[in-house]
């Protein structure tokens, strides 16, 4: 079997008014997606959802040039994409959108595999029995404002609770500088999320990085009390040593690793105890990457939660992934990306009591919707706007 193409779609939906979101400094407007497509002599095809923060069109013309260097390839070859000393390509990608590639590449490679073998990708990773659903976590709270009605996150919650959702992540909203917001008055939100529906949900704060150390201890002490899931990237991702003294004074998990793409990045925070969880991205860092992650991770004792912020596809990947750990926890789900979330694909997964249950066809189990380029056209510019006040 020999690889015949390699392409790209770029993909958008506009979000409806009232569906537009915002957090820190930007607003978001819009929902994108890029998806891989990998073709063969033989009709099989691999497909995967490389994180689309390197903007669609950019991936599909970096897909491109890559394409080149593997038409004609065996799919099943399992140094295609390994560097000569055994690590994936991704340690030499020249910035954070050519990992993305690569990744997206890997990702559907992993889908192609298993459906030369005819097994699913969960069970081509190997392992102990694979489990057959995946929790989820609502992930939200990045559409309210500190000007307008900020309790609008404690309507959230219970909104997600009686949808059936049984753990819900949490963003600390629009820049804290513009409303003279304090880690005290983040605190005092937080304690009427939890009142509302704290009984129903595990809750996780996002800090998206934007906290100084002061800062995060106290947001965190005060999730102690309230017995929160964990605390995702309170502050700088560089801040190893910082990330080292929170998890050790907190009894809430803090977590980060989203925006590194390999082990060799993670292994300074593993060995420094900075991470109680890891959330290494597959489409980021590939799934082959991601997979070398969840195993030296666990010889820390560090299980994987990766961050699956866009699509139904990547949601997808992430959940084989997780199924072929002994003991999983939850996955992301985005949201507030909007109806292209499931629609790219031909049938959404079933998704009962707050799980996703993992499809049952070879490869990832799913397939593309029809005519994708004419529904989803991209729609040019960033994701995210950047706003001032």
């Amino acid at each position: 079997m020999k690889i015949t193409g390699i392409r790209t779609l770029s993909l958008s939906r506009r979000h409806e008014p009232e569906a537009v979101w915002a957090s820190s400094t930007f607003v978001v407007r819009k929902a994108d997606c890029s998806i891989v497509i990998i073709e063969t002599d033989a009709g099989l095809r691999g497909i995967a959802e490389p994180s689309a923060y390197g903007t669609p069109p950019v991936i599909a013309e970096r897909v491109n040039k890559l394409a080149a260097q593997l038409i004609g390839k065996d799919p099943a070859d399992p140094d295609l994409l390994t560097d000569a000393d055994g690590g994936t390509l991704i340690s030499q990608a020249a910035d954070r959108v050519e990992a993305i590639v690569i990744a997206g590449i890997d990702c559907a490679l992993w889908d192609l595999r298993a459906k030369i073998e005819g097994v699913r990708v969960c069970d081509l990773i190997g392992g102990a029995k694979p489990h057959d659903r995946i929790r989820l976590y609502a992930s939200g709270g990045v559409a309210y404002d500190w000007d307008d009605h900020p309790e609008s996150l404690v309507e959230q919650a219970v909104q997600v609770a009686d949808e059936g959702f049984t753990a819900f992540k949490m963003r600390i909203g629009t820049e804290w500088s513009w409303s003279g917001v304090t880690a005290e008055r983040f605190i005092e939100l937080l304690r009427k999320v939890h009142a509302a529906a704290g009984d129903r949900l595990d809750m996780m704060v996002d800090g998206n990085c934007r906290l100084t150390e002061e800062e995060a201890l106290k947001i965190g002490r005060a999730m102690d009390d309230m017995g929160f899931y964990w605390f995702e990237e309170p502050i700088p991702a560089a801040q190893i040593d910082g990330y080292a003294r929170l998890n050790e004074a907190l009894e809430t998990p803090v977590t980060g690793g989203e925006s590194l793409s390999t082990l060799e990045q993670i292994e300074p925070y593993l060995e420094k105890k900075a991470y109680a969880i890891v959330q290494v991205d597959a489409g980021v860092s590939g799934l082959s990457e991601c997979i070398r992650v969840t195993r030296r991770a666990a010889e820390f004792g560090v299980p994987h939660c990766p961050h699956s912020w866009h699509n139904g596809l990547m949601a997808v990947c992430h959940a084989h992934m997780m199924a072929a750990m002994p003991e999983p926890r939850v996955l992301e789900l985005n949201i507030h990306q909007g109806p292209l979330q499931w629609d790219i694909l031909r049938e959404k997964p079933i998704i009962e009591a707050g799980h996703l249950v993992i499809p049952t066809g070879p490869g990832y189990g799913v397939e593309l919707a029809d005519d994708l380029d004419a529904r989803f056209p991209f729609i040019e510019g960033s994701w995210a706007e950047s706003v001032t006040r």
